[in-house]
């Protein structure tokens, strides 16, 4: 692939829609970018990490291992996201990892530095950027918040409310989007079990809530999902 087609990949995307050459060059990007197979880590335990990604292809699961072994997933990163060190602190990242999930990934990566010299000389790119990371920053303690606020059910029918919003048009009634989660997934995402959110996906299949198998879910009314207080 040429540096001209690397560059157009990222190109599609507001974040980068507005750089010049001459700023792409500053980035460093063409020789960070990334092919890694489904399950290679792109970092694990990263304790000295000076890098953000950006995910051009792929999905990529964020998480760490907690003090009994076990791996806890906080994220799912896809196509079009940031991950890495976000803060554009040095050494936030500690006992983190980031794992190519499903398929294999495609990335381009740039370091800290040669981040912050760029929005440093590009304020509507700091001021796009600030808005996403203050958006990542939303959905974690929107979770938090429903950890500690909200039963399963609630929780679950939020979660699938936010995945609606991110991926069909929000003036539609009725919206499809990617079935990429597995229950699993989705269970470690709001603090349940695979049991448990397994039975209340059926329960909301079953109420024509939503429709759902391997490909897809699909809500015939998506308000219904947005106001719990509507689910019996």
């Amino acid at each position: 692939m040429s540096v001209d087609d690397k560059w157009l990949l990222i190109r599609n995307y507001d974040l980068w829609a507005h750089l010049t050459d001459e700023e792409y060059e500053e980035l460093n990007i063409v020789p960070n970018f990334i092919e890694a197979p489904k399950g290679d880590y792109i970092y694990f335990e990263a304790f000295h990490h000076n890098k953000l990604y950006f995910v051009k292809e792929g999905y990529i699961r964020i998480g760490f291992i907690d003090d009994s072994g076990k791996e806890v997933i906080k994220e799912i990163i896809q196509k079009g996201e940031l991950f890495g060190q976000i803060t554009l602190e040095k050494g936030s990242l500690n006992g983190e990892f980031a794992q190519a999930y499903k398929t294999g990934v495609s990335l381009c990566a740039f370091s800290i530095d040669d981040f912050q010299k760029l929005l440093q000389k590009k304020p509507s790119l700091a001021l796009k950027y600030s808005k996403q990371v203050g958006s990542k920053f939303r959905q974690v303690e929107n979770r938090l918040m429903n950890l500690l606020n909200k039963d399963v059910k609630s929780r679950l029918l939020d979660f699938l409310w936010q995945l609606a919003q991110k991926h069909a048009d929000p003036t539609a009634n009725t919206a499809c989007i990617p079935n990429y989660l597995t229950h699993e997934d989705i269970a470690n995402l709001i603090g349940s079990s695979r049991q448990t959110v397994t039975t209340f996906f059926n329960e909301l299949a079953t109420n024509g809530l939503i429709t759902y198998n391997r490909q897809e879910i699909c809500f015939p009314d998506v308000k219904k999902i947005q106001n719990p207080a509507t689910v019996a």
